[in-house]
């Protein structure tokens, strides 16, 4: 609770809450309001929602199909490399 209090005391001090106020209350007192559209977070329309989860989509099927080629392959090498033992013997 004493850090809210002194965060408190700073904004008053630096003047940070005298002028959100200012601001708060000069946008309150426009005649011509914002559509409550520009109000939050921007979020992209549908469409490209869809079409980012489709690439998504495509995407995790790429890599999976990459991780599938990358195990045989590997399996594939490993029976033309001696095991990692007799390696280290030579």
């Amino acid at each position: 609770m004493a850090h809210y209090k002194q965060f408190r005391r700073y904004l008053e001090k630096s003047g940070v809450l005298d002028m959100l106020t200012t601001v708060l209350v000069a946008l309150y007192e426009e005649t011509e309001k914002p559509n409550s559209h520009h109000l939050g977070a921007a979020t992209p329309e549908d469409p490209e929602i869809e079409l980012f989860c489709l690439e998504l989509a495509e995407m995790k099927e790429k890599y999976e199909a990459t991780i599938e080629e990358n195990n045989k392959l590997k399996a594939k090498l490993a029976q033309y490399e001696p095991p990692q033992e007799e390696k280290r013997a030579e």
